[in-house]
């Protein structure tokens, strides 16, 4: 079945991959930029650490 949301997803996707030659790094910088001077307010939240099986992943133990 032919899904046309998907493909256009895929399209735009491979529009901007295309346009930083594949570089992620250089999208992401691109965005941050686009962040700073965009005058939006952005939130960046710290990383949470995991609880498995009641311990703290990440430990030395």
């Amino acid at each position: 079945m032919k899904d046309e949301i998907l493909e256009e997803v895929w399209k735009a996707k491979d529009a901007l991959a295309a346009k930083y030659n594949y570089d992620i790094h250089a999208m992401f910088r691109d965005l941050r930029e686009r962040e700073k001077t965009s005058g939006a307010k952005y939130v960046r939240l710290k990383p949470r650490k995991l609880k498995v099986a009641g311990k703290r992943t990440g430990s030395a133990e």
